[in-house]
């Protein structure tokens, strides 16, 4: 059983629905490199931020906070408990935590700014800081790319100002909320890894990475699926060079969300085979939210 697998079966029992914090499964485009659930797998039960987006619109996790914050104000009206699942950390974060004062970004925005400052140096990322950020633009140090970038990819990945930030408090929420993190062996999870790029391939990855080349500049399309078959169809290296970066790359991703994760010591970790120890676990957390 996987995450979906998971989450399908606990939105069952509950008799509730899912939010996608997935950042890449927004975007109705990317299915096949972003694992995202069939109709199959989703088994009838709604799936909210699963192809919501097109990938020519821009959407970052001040937009989705805004946005999940007002659904679930909607679907609390009719269920009591509701499933956010991802693996993107910057957004499910957003929607638990609020935006920090210095939020966590999205690493495929770093490293697209990072090329474009290799491509094309500093005067157009300056440039773009005037336009999202007047206020920072005045203060930062402007011979200094690594403050210009900091500053960018907070804003595009927040969709907020980056001085914004040294004025953000703490948010509460009228919910509780209940953080479970899934884990595997490390062998074990690295296999599974390796698998689903295999399947990937079988279902049509190179051919989807090729219909989305032209939008291959996308922040979305900066990561893990997409990126080493671009660099395959420019030329950069062979086919077998691209499947083994693909799956080494994958792994690593996985190591880095898990690194994040782990970071916020309130997460309680389970495996996924775990059923009557998680559904334990929940209703215990809702037993003591009552008796507050």
């Amino acid at each position: 059983m996987g995450k979906t697998d998971l989450c399908v079966r606990l939105a069952q029992h509950f008799g509730t629905e899912i939010i996608s914090a997935d950042s890449r499964q927004f975007y109705r485009e990317m299915s096949i490199g972003t694992a995202k659930p069939t109709p199959e797998e989703q088994q009838g039960i709604v799936h909210h931020f699963v192809d919501s987006h097109p990938i020519t619109e821009t959407y970052n996790a001040g937009a989705y906070e805004q946005d999940v914050l007002a659904l679930l104000g909607q679907l609390f009206q009719q269920h009591q408990t509701v499933i956010l699942t991802g693996g993107s950390g910057l957004y499910v974060r957003a929607v638990t935590d609020g935006m920090d004062e210095m939020p966590e970004t999205d690493p495929a925005v770093r490293e697209g700014l990072t090329a474009r400052y290799q491509q094309e140096g500093l005067l157009p990322l300056l440039s773009q800081l005037q336009q999202l950020d007047p206020a920072y633009y005045e203060r930062v140090d402007k011979a200094n790319p690594q403050r210009v970038i900091r500053a960018l990819e907070v804003c595009l990945s927040s969709g907020q100002p980056y001085s914004d930030f040294r004025k953000a408090g703490a948010r509460e929420h009228p919910f509780h909320i209940i953080k479970i993190g899934l884990t595997r062996d490390r062998q074990e999870l690295y296999g599974r890894i390796d698998r689903r790029m295999d399947l990937m391939l079988e279902q049509g990855l190179l051919e989807e990475a090729k219909a989305l080349y032209p939008y291959r500049d996308h922040n979305a399309l900066q990561t893990v699926g997409y990126k080493e078959i671009f660099d395959y169809l420019e030329g950069q290296y062979d086919w077998e060079e691209a499947v083994r970066l693909l799956k080494r790359n994958s792994r690593r991703y996985a190591k880095r969300q898990l690194t994040w994760f782990h970071k916020h010591a309130d997460y309680t970790w389970f495996h996924p085979e775990q059923w009557e120890e998680l559904l334990a676990f929940i209703r215990d957390q809702t037993q003591q939210t009552k008796q507050v």
